[in-house]
C-alpha cells in the first residue's frame, strides 16, 4: 500500500499537476473551509438544530467536495492522462482506466 495516497497498486508520482501551481493553495483553502463547514455540522447535531437546517448544511458541504473533486479530476485529465495519452502504450491505457474509474465513482456518490 502506498504511504502517501493509501492505495495500493499505485505507483509514487513525482509530479501531480495541482501540487505545482496556484491550484493547490486554492485547493488547501476550499477544504479547510469545507472542514469548518463539517465542524458546524457537528455542532448543530450536538444542539439538535431543527433537521432541516442541518440538512441545508449536508447539502452545501457536499456540494463543496464535488466542486473540489471536479476540480482535481480537471487537474488530472488535463495533465496526467494528458500526458499519458502523448506518451501512448500501456501507460495512457491505465491512466484512461483510472480516470474513467474516478469519474464513476463521483457519479455514483
Amino acid at each position: 500500500m502506498d504511504e502517501h495516497t493509501g492505495h495500493e497498486g499505485h505507483e509514487e508520482h513525482a509530479d501531480h499537476g495541482y501540487l505545482h501551481n496556484k491550484n493547490k493553495e486554492a485547493y488547501l483553502k476550499r477544504l479547510k473551509r469545507i472542514e469548518g463547514q463539517v465542524r458546524g455540522l457537528q455542532r448543530m447535531v450536538e444542539d439538535e438544530a431543527y433537521c432541516i437546517d442541518i440538512l441545508t448544511q449536508v447539502s452545501a458541504s457536499t456540494k463543496a467536495l464535488q466542486a473540489v473533486a471536479l476540480g482535481l479530476l480537471d487537474e488530472h485529465l488535463g495533465h496526467c492522462v494528458a500526458g499519458a495519452v502523448q506518451n501512448g502504450g500501456a501507460e495512457a491505457d491505465e491512466k484512461l482506466a483510472e480516470a474513467s474509474a474516478a469519474i464513476a465513482r463521483l457519479v455514483r456518490s
